[in-house]
């Protein structure tokens, strides 16, 4: 396994996966009942943006970086059309700055993973488990999450982790998916793993991403997901140019299963607004539909 997220770390695909991600987190807690987080492909806790890696390729830059002022760790100025949007936002944005501040930089030096907000925003008996196969990014994770008894990291496939760790013994959660798509088949397995899930922890929340490239696979891949058995499946994505155009990632997507009420709503107001902010060429947009209901 040769994949590493640090080169990808903050990038237009990351912002909108961990907004998302935030306000899914933020409903699990409006209930009492403690939950469970579960990351399959869990990267690194905290990536360092003057690393080498992201230096070498700085998608940072075109992601989360047009987002937060270069110094002082503020998001960028917003109107008044754009009200809801930054409030729905604003939890993600501050858990960056957090982040950061916690690491002494005054500006955007470091990005956290979707394990490192996920823990930021757990509750006492909240728990989650990080899983990261490749050896050495395991072991650096590991070392970020050990001072923390709620969180446990694992290193084992991440398409085994399912079904491992489902159903969880809290009996509420959430299960991501973001499996790193640089293998033929990653979309079949991916289908997989949701209708494991479904069947291991039917009432459990999954957010399986997914790339957009040139080629189509992502559309057929969704069709085939919408005349498919597995219900209240929810299709967030945005477009940063048209998808069609070859060589580059055009986009990312989400499927969200069993989405809590409400969120389709939010999260059509992040993705559109998110185009506007991160789009690259013509054809950007954010869309938010139902691939399958009740």
């Amino acid at each position: 396994m040769n994949y590493r997220h640090a080169f990808h770390a903050g990038n237009f695909a990351d912002v909108m996966k961990h907004a998302s991600l935030v306000r899914v987190v933020d409903y699990l807690k409006r209930k009492p009942a403690s939950f469970r987080f579960i990351d399959t492909h869990a990267g690194l806790g905290l990536y360092d943006l003057t690393s080498e890696a992201a230096k070498r390729s700085p998608e940072w830059r075109e992601g989360i970086g047009r987002l937060i002022a270069p110094a002082g760790l503020a998001p960028i100025a917003v109107g008044a059309d754009d009200d809801e949007a930054a409030a729905l936002m604003a939890p993600y944005f501050e858990i960056v700055a957090a982040v950061n501040r916690g690491q002494g930089a005054g500006e955007l030096s470091f990005y956290p993973g979707s394990g490192e907000i996920v823990r930021r925003m757990l509750r006492q008996d909240d728990r989650a488990v990080l899983n990261e196969l490749h050896e050495a990014d395991a072991q650096v994770l590991g070392a970020q999450m050990r001072h923390d008894p709620r969180v446990k990291t694992l290193a084992i496939d991440g398409w085994s982790a399912v079904k491992s760790l489902l159903p969880p013994k809290e009996r509420r959660g959430l299960t991501l998916i973001d499996p790193p798509f640089e293998e033929g088949g990653e979309f079949q397995r991916l289908e997989a793993a949701l209708r494991e899930g479904c069947r291991r922890f039917a009432g459990g929340i999954m957010m399986l991403w997914y790339p957009i490239k040139a080629g189509g696979d992502a559309e057929r891949f969704t069709k085939r997901l919408a005349g498919g058995e597995v219900r209240r499946l929810l299709m967030v994505e945005l477009l940063v140019r048209h998808p069609d155009q070859p060589g580059r990632l055009n986009g990312s997507g989400l499927i969200i299963r069993n989405p809590p009420y409400g969120l389709d709503q939010e999260l059509e107001v992040m993705v559109e607004w998110l185009a506007t902010k991160l789009g690259q060429a013509a054809g950007a947009q954010g869309r938010v539909s139902w691939l399958v209901g009740e």
